[in-house]
């Protein structure tokens, strides 16, 4: 099994290591650019602290690394960000970036489930695999190899102990047996930022595409057995949102946009969203995976849209 061990900011981890239980984090970096080649979801990254720490203090498991524009990674991460406000998130960037000498207008956001954090004793000491000089984001460690497997078995020892895969038991590995690639959880951050950039950043009915107005919307909700999965999310602006979550705008699994003629009847108005009706999508993921997948849009349109005005 392949994982990665990132040289992580000691701040970062020490703001969410006093955080408690936390369902996923923006392991980010100062450029846009990803310091992971080929990772695969569900692969462990280890956060390895910087001078005068030379330790593996924790890690998570690798969903997938997009990029935002540092406002927006903020308005969806938050403090899992590793700050407790925008001010402080955005000192910790420009410092990095300072030693880093990049100008990128967006950040790399590596999108960590199941994050979890060592008490100081537990520490793994790594200072023998990291040269002590030069710029260096992270290392790659194979568990088919003597070093990989040692640190590995270590990293399990500790999460066993303090009893982090009894509250994970849908996703911990068997203790001590063979590497595997876990299936991480994803949440409600990592879901919004996955379908923001899949959508292009424009919003899927209208091809709007100024961010603070863009919303994801789920097609199925959680509460419903929805997932946080690219496939189940529409990108659309917020008014487009609310009406599709309440059933007055839906879109067909042939990608076509249906306006309820509810808005009309009951608001005397909605012009500027019966013009629509009929219409394709304005915007799709360039991948097909993450295509809104039909089955979703049919529930949708059978469970959530308001196709005509009921009866008393």
């Amino acid at each position: 099994m392949k994982m990665y061990a990132g040289v992580t900011d000691n701040s970062w981890y020490s703001f969410l290591a006093q955080q408690g239980s936390i369902d996923e984090v923006n392991f980010w970096h100062p450029s846009g650019k990803s310091p992971f080649a080929k990772l695969p979801e569900g692969a462990p990254v280890l956060f390895k602290l910087k001078s005068p720490h030379h330790h593996i203090a924790g890690g998570g498991f690798f969903i997938k690394f997009t990029s935002l524009p540092l406002r927006l990674a903020w308005d969806v991460f938050g403090q899992k960000n590793g700050a407790a406000t925008f001010r402080e998130f955005e000192a910790l960037i420009m410092a990095a970036r300072a030693r880093h000498e990049t100008k990128d207008r967006d950040i790399g956001c590596s999108l960590i489930s199941a994050p979890f954090f060592f008490p100081r004793e537990s520490w793994i000491p790594v200072e023998d695999e990291f040269p002590r000089s030069g710029p260096v984001t992270g290392k790659y460690f194979d568990t088919s190899e003597p070093h990989g497997r040692g640190i590995w078995d270590a990293v399990q020892s500790r999460l066993s102990a303090q009893l982090y895969f009894e509250t994970r038991a849908a996703e911990r590995p068997v203790e001590f047996g063979a590497p595997i690639l876990l299936r991480p959880r994803r949440g409600q951050a990592t879901f919004r930022a996955l379908v923001t950039n899949a959508y292009g950043r424009r919003c899927a009915i209208t091809g709007e595409s100024t961010l603070p107005v863009l919303e994801a919307a789920h097609i199925k909700p959680v509460s419903a057995e929805g997932l946080h999965n690219t496939y189940n999310g529409l990108l659309l602006r917020s008014d487009f949102h609310k009406l599709f979550d309440i059933g007055l705008v839906t879109v067909t699994p042939e990608h076509r946009v249906l306006v309820s003629s509810k808005i009309k009847e009951q608001w005397f108005n909605g012009k500027a969203y019966n013009r629509l009706h009929g219409e394709r999508l304005a915007s799709l993921p360039q991948a097909a995976d993450d295509h809104p997948r039909a089955d979703f849009l049919r529930w949708h349109n059978d469970n959530i849209f308001e196709r005509e005005t009921r009866s008393a």
